[in-house]
């Protein structure tokens, strides 16, 4: 009933839920696939907390347990890019979330109406086309993250980039991070230190496939 209530909402652009027309598309341009991230890759750790109850809505909204996630493929060659820069300051990335189906960000929006926390269903979200990244930076060799003065989804100034009353060695893993995904084409979200959107002219559609959908 909850997510049938969701439906209701009106968005500016229907979201595509068809695998076929998904693949068609991948077969027209390259750049449209959605490239699967795993555990595999070197220099990536994944913590998919929306696959868990370890996240704000107290329950999963992902696959419980789920171990992969996808990017568009040149925002996943970008942050490939860096991945390995980081690599060579014995750094590595930790994906909280990124490719999100839209019914996913239905529910987030009815629990946080707040445009600087959650994205609008009326509009889609950059997760919900493939271009969006949420991530910290851990150390290779601890695998500890490095102190970023909140965690993830802390929906409070504290996790505004501008906001500057936190330890020097927390305000300059901030600007380590931000610094390395503007080098290779990742723009930051004001209010959250971890939310970041690769850069592109081309217009992408949002998208609601399941996971398993485009693992297959």
């Amino acid at each position: 009933m909850f997510l049938l209530a969701l439906c209701r909402l009106s968005y500016a652009q229907p979201p595509t839920q068809d695998l076929a027309a998904y693949r068609l598309s991948v077969a027209q341009n390259s750049n449209n696939q959605l490239i699967k991230i795993d555990k595999t890759q070197q220099g990536i750790q994944l913590d998919l907390v929306y696959g868990s109850t370890n996240n704000f809505v107290k329950k999963p909204v992902y696959p419980r347990g789920l171990a992969y996630t996808f990017l568009r493929k040149p925002a996943y060659e970008a942050l490939l890019a860096v991945v390995q820069e980081l690599r060579q300051q014995g750094l590595g990335i930790q994906l909280f979330d990124a490719y999100r189906p839209y019914d996913v960000t239905r529910i987030l929006w009815s629990i946080v109406p707040d445009e600087r926390y959650a994205a609008n269903p009326k509009k889609g979200s950059y997760h919900n086309r493939g271009l969006a990244v949420d991530l910290s930076v851990y150390d290779l060799k601890t695998g500890k993250l490095l102190p970023m003065g909140t965690g993830f989804d802390n929906f409070s100034d504290t996790a505004h980039h501008s906001f500057t009353d936190l330890p020097q060695a927390q305000r300059d893993n901030r600007a380590l991070l931000k610094n390395v995904m503007a080098r290779h084409g990742f723009t930051a979200l004001d209010s959250e230190w971890w939310h970041y959107t690769f850069k592109t002219d081309t217009v992408y559609p949002v998208l609601n496939i399941p996971f398993a959908e485009l693992a297959r």
